[in-house]
């Protein structure tokens, strides 16, 4: 680890540019709050790279006591750093992918207390709005669905694992604040933790989990 941090900050002071390591979560469960943990590299705000966490980096094994396991003869111990996986070593460039949207976007032809041209979904284009504006659009139409039609015609897709954290999605705030709001309709999908191993490693991989 000591020559770890020599070369990096032989780097840093190559690009004439101070850089900084913070301690980042990069799980893909929404509710795996911690998992994958990992550290990345920023410099004027930028990622530069993003890494395995070693355990050692603030504390030594002493301190935090990592198991052991004694059986037949031989000694086992965990890794001293996190297993990432592919989809997290390489979240830099989910983050700075040009398909991001970074703000809230409006269909041009679309007015909220006007004419909404549902004709034109998937035709027109957007115009950026800001996130105040978006707040407000959300809010109004809350409002205008429980005054016509009642608070269960929101429809709240709240189950599956999606990357996103604890805020928003399937299992994030919206849905208490609906139950707060006079409840919601929930739309209940597939057991999606049991087919992962079954449909989802064929997208990652391209084959069956074996083989």
């Amino acid at each position: 680890m000591v020559e770890k941090a020599a070369s990096k900050e032989k780097r840093s002071r190559q690009k004439g540019k101070e850089e900084k390591t913070i301690p980042i979560g990069l799980g893909f469960c929404s509710f795996g709050q911690g998992s994958n943990a990992a550290v990345t590299d920023v410099s004027e705000g930028k990622i530069l790279r993003i890494r395995p966490l070693y355990y050692d980096w603030k504390y030594k094994p002493e301190e935090y006591k990592p198991w052991k396991i004694e059986a037949r003869g031989q000694f086992f111990e965990p890794n001293r750093k996190s297993l990432l996986p592919p989809f997290s070593i390489a979240y830099k460039k989910r983050v700075y992918s040009p398909n991001r949207i970074m703000y809230p976007l409006k269909r041009m032809d679309w007015d909220p207390n006007g004419d909404r041209n549902t004709e034109n979904r998937g035709k027109s284009k957007y115009v950026r709005i800001s996130w105040e504006e978006a707040g407000e659009i959300i809010a109004s139409e809350i409002r205008r669905i429980h005054k016509e039609y009642g608070p269960f015609a929101i429809l709240g897709q709240v189950d599956g694992h999606g990357e996103c954290k604890v805020v928003h999605g399937a299992h994030g705030c919206d849905m208490p604040l609906f139950d707060l709001m006079g409840g919601y309709t929930q739309q209940a999908r597939n057991p999606d933790s049991w087919e992962g191993w079954c449909w989802g490693a064929k997208h990652a991989w391209g084959m069956e989990p074996v083989g």
